[in-house]
């Protein structure tokens, strides 16, 4: 018999199981709950022919059609998930949770799986997305100019069991014009709001959480208002470091990609850059003189860094100064002074 459980009954029982989406390719594509399997019932040109088929005869053509589809598909869907899995307890969705995951679902049960479908289907679980950035959070930013090492931080933090996000890491970009060399194809904004949704799901919220101080914008994707408004009023850690000392870790991390790749991000910043600087940029990386490049570059980013900070709360930023860029000591050193000055609040 299949079960139906609710968005939240569905998240809290299909871990450690087969999470089966039967929508076409491209909507899983578009956004699909992380970690699920795409089965589609309808192959994206199959769906396309159904839909047109409704508009133009009616809700019985439409359904002899899918018909004609499904006995093949069910075929392939049954001998994929042996591929994928021997576990015989299935969680099921599609969109609305209507006739798609309906008639999978029948199927699957009758060929021995225990099944349980989501009510309302993936709609219902973008929904339980976009309203969890609502909620409040118990939140921490890191702080620091660029090239002040705070993804390694953050790295060294949860290697000390801290709770981190790395929203870099999930957006597949590094935060400025030369964020996405070195990255693989970012997600679309609707997979990041949900790979987000699940970093904070399965954190504790009783305990802090550490994000990076990050520009609402993060290469092709949004940080969702609503949580880019806690982060803005949220308690900041601010590592302070040497300009030199950032600049040869820029040097170091960022002066191994391609000439031109560099330069092509240069370019992109020209407008706030100015010509004077682009044209010498550019010229000093044809020389193949990083310091010099990007030393330009750095002093451009520090005061585009300086002003989104002085747009903060004075009173949320605890500034802590090193000489020296080291992630290990550094994570140490802002976790005692955070939690001395929760301590004495």
């Amino acid at each position: 018999m299949v079960s139906k459980l609710s968005i939240d009954n569905f998240l809290l029982q299909s871990p450690n199981h087969p999470v089966i989406d039967v929508r076409a390719p491209k909507e899983f594509l578009h956004g699909h709950i992380p970690g699920a399997i795409n089965l589609p019932l309808f192959t994206d040109e199959e769906r396309a022919a159904v839909g047109t088929l409704y508009k133009q005869q009616g809700r019985e053509q439409a359904m002899m059609l899918g018909l004609e589809y499904y006995g093949k598909n069910m075929q392939r869907i049954i001998s994929d998930l042996k591929n994928y899995s021997s576990d015989k307890q299935l969680f099921i969705h599609c969109w609305r949770g209507g006739m798609r995951s309906g008639v999978v679902s029948w199927m699957l049960d009758l060929w021995g799986y225990k099944v349980f479908t989501l009510q309302g289907g993936y709609k219902s679980f973008r929904r339980t997305v976009l309203d969890s950035f609502s909620v409040p959070k118990n939140i921490l930013i890191l702080g620091g100019k660029t090239g002040s090492a705070k993804t390694e931080i953050l790295t060294a933090l949860k290697n000390k069991n801290e709770q981190t996000v790395d929203l870099e890491n999930l957006a597949h970009h590094k935060g400025s014009a030369f964020g996405a060399i070195g990255e693989t194809a970012p997600p679309t904004q609707e997979q990041f709001e949900n790979n987000l949704f699940f970093e904070f799901k399965n954190s504790d919220a009783a305990k802090p959480i550490w994000l990076e101080d990050e520009s609402q914008r993060i290469g092709t994707v949004n940080i969702p208002n609503d949580l880019w408004i806690q982060m803005r009023n949220a308690k900041v850690m601010y590592v302070e470091i040497p300009f030199e000392e950032r600049l040869k870790y820029i040097v170091e991390h960022y002066g191994k990609f391609d000439i031109e790749q560099l330069k092509a991000a240069t370019i992109r910043v020209q407008k706030r850059l100015g010509g004077l600087e682009t044209k010498n940029a550019l010229q000093f990386f044809d020389e193949g003189n990083f310091v010099a490049a990007f030393s330009i570059l750095l002093r451009y980013y520090d005061k585009f860094y300086q002003r989104a900070t002085d747009l903060r709360k004075q009173e949320t930023i605890e500034r802590i100064a090193f000489e020296f860029i080291d992630p290990l000591l550094i994570s140490e050193r802002i976790m005692t002074t955070e939690q001395q000055s929760t301590y004495t609040k």
